[in-house]
């Protein structure tokens, strides 16, 4: 009698169960070609578009890693590299993978600083002055090849990048709640550029090194282009504005021991007092890093934790993020630049000196 009850009540409602089943396959499908993945969590999806970007940027790990820490950090980065080792190309690819606003903006020596800021334009019809926003109102830019473009256009980012705020007559508007600024720049050409001053460059959080990539790398990018000059675009998940900003809030309820905070703070000071560590430290510096350097240190290695899924931070987090946060910091005297020592000659000698807590 049971089964009989059961047979009765499924045959009744049976084309209310597959009506109900094609509703959920829909939605699945939709929420998968949308790349919407409101189940995952941000962890979840922060991993699935670093996943994405390896597969696309091949051989480039640690550039990847240094973007998704800067995103994760509240930051902006500069990418330093010879050209062809897909800088621009992973940059432009992480935005495609984020539901916001992109803007490219290439920097050449005509470029003006309302080309990027914006200006107040005339309209006759109201004889008014309206403000046209620039490409710097978006959320992600990227300023490319920054380096050929005068000094007044660089110091067009300044207030953005520091105050997330835009200056234009005596008007002044906020930026985006996320915004990012990623700058490329070639070190092999030096002719009609121009070197980004030492208050740009401390603006960014990160100053990354792009090296080639090695033989097996080289030929898995032989395999990508084939594939994708030959088979449609897979589907990718994105990742809502929203869910950035929860995982940074995240990032900052990692936690630090009293003893890693302190190896911070002894870091940046040794750049300051390098006499109390050795003769030749003190040699090699000619000048300390900002306190941009500890708040920089501070955030990136929670990013670094988190990315590793763990939520504390060790010294060896540290360490990790040392060399890219401190090399474009460091004022090297002109000894050190006379023996050939770079500024991650010196970071090294100074995780090498300052004992951890």
């Amino acid at each position: 009698m049971k089964l009989l009850y059961f047979y009765t009540v499924l045959s009744n409602n049976l084309p209310n169960l597959i009506r109900i089943s094609q509703l959920i396959l829909e939605i699945l499908k939709l929420s998968h070609l949308m790349g919407v993945r409101d189940f995952m969590s941000s962890f979840d999806q922060i991993t699935k578009i670093r996943e994405q970007l390896s597969h696309q940027i091949i051989g480039q790990e640690n550039l990847i890693t240094r973007i998704m820490i800067t995103l994760l950090a509240d930051g902006h980065l500069l990418v330093e590299g010879a050209p062809g080792l897909a800088k621009t190309k992973a940059i432009s690819t992480l935005s495609r993978y984020i539901q916001c606003q992109f803007q490219r903006v290439q920097f050449t020596p005509d470029l003006l600083p309302s080309d990027i800021t914006g200006t107040d334009i005339f309209r006759a019809e109201t004889g008014e002055f309206s403000f046209k926003a620039g490409p710097i109102f978006s959320q992600i830019v990227l300023a490319d090849e920054i380096n050929r473009a005068p000094a007044k256009v660089q110091s067009a980012l300044l207030e953005a990048m520091s105050e997330r705020q835009v200056t234009v007559g005596n008007k002044t508007y906020d930026l985006p709640e996320l915004f990012m600024v990623m700058a490329t720049q070639n070190p092999l050409e030096q002719e009609g550029t121009y070197p980004l001053p030492e208050a740009q460059l401390d603006r960014f959080l990160m100053h990354v090194w792009v090296d080639y990539p090695n033989a097996q790398a080289e030929r898995d990018i032989l395999k990508l282009i084939r594939l994708e000059q030959h088979k449609a675009p897979l589907s990718e998940v994105s990742i809502s504005t929203d869910s950035i900003i929860e995982a940074r809030k995240e990032v900052l309820d990692v936690h630090m021991a009293a003893a890693v905070e302190e190896y911070i703070v002894q870091l940046v000071m040794a750049t300051r007092e390098p006499s109390n560590y050795s003769a030749e430290l003190t040699s090699a510096l000619a000048c300390g890093v900002s306190p941009r350097a500890t708040i920089a240190l501070d955030r990136c290695s929670r990013a670094h934790a988190w990315l590793d899924g763990r939520d504390f931070v060790t010294p060896q987090d540290v360490q990790a993020i040392a060399p890219d946060i401190l090399r474009h910091r460091l004022w090297l005297s002109f000894d050190a630049q006379a023996k050939g020592l770079t500024s991650i000659d010196v970071v090294n000698m100074l995780l090498d000196l300052v004992p951890v807590a």
